[in-house]
């Protein structure tokens, strides 16, 4: 096990491994699973049963093609806030975010700003409204710097 690099005490080589894999693609069989970790099912299935139970594994989705589904434009967009001290505007943002659908993720970040969002929307177009409509009118939005993503490259 020299130059592995095991991040937690509790899983070895082979969970990491496993991790993996699965990473890649949940929907692996346990007979496909347990020969790219080269065990026998039986301690593979037990493992991954293990590993869900510990909370190492959250669980399993599939990965959309959000061009097919006519949500191709990506828009990466920073927000500061006015203030985030001792008041609830941390916890007002939160929960306002959630009730946007087209923001595909939200992360709290410490820096210059407060917040990186992902916004999937149809096209430009599309991102401005929901833009104008519903991110600047979020709880406690000072001001937002949009970037347009031209590829996904990872």
């Amino acid at each position: 096990m020299q130059g592995i690099l095991l991040l937690s005490r509790e899983i070895d080589a082979i969970d990491h491994r496993i991790l993996k894999e699965l990473e890649k693609d949940g929907r692996l069989s346990i007979v496909e699973l347990s020969t790219r970790v080269n065990l026998t099912n039986t301690p593979c299935s037990e493992r991954v049963k293990r590993l869900e139970r510990s909370g190492y594994i959250n669980g399993y989705r599939a990965s959309l093609n959000m061009e097919k589904l006519g949500l191709g434009h990506l828009t990466v967009v920073q927000v500061s806030l006015t203030a985030t001290g001792g008041d609830n505007s941390l916890d007002a943002f939160n929960a306002a975010v959630g009730l946007v659908p087209e923001i595909e993720s939200c992360l709290m970040l410490a820096g210059s700003f407060d917040y990186l969002l992902t916004v999937r929307t149809r096209d430009i177009v599309h991102f401005r409204e929901v833009l104008g409509d519903k991110i600047n009118k979020l709880p406690g939005i000072l001001q937002t710097n949009s970037f347009a993503v031209m590829e996904v490259v990872r």
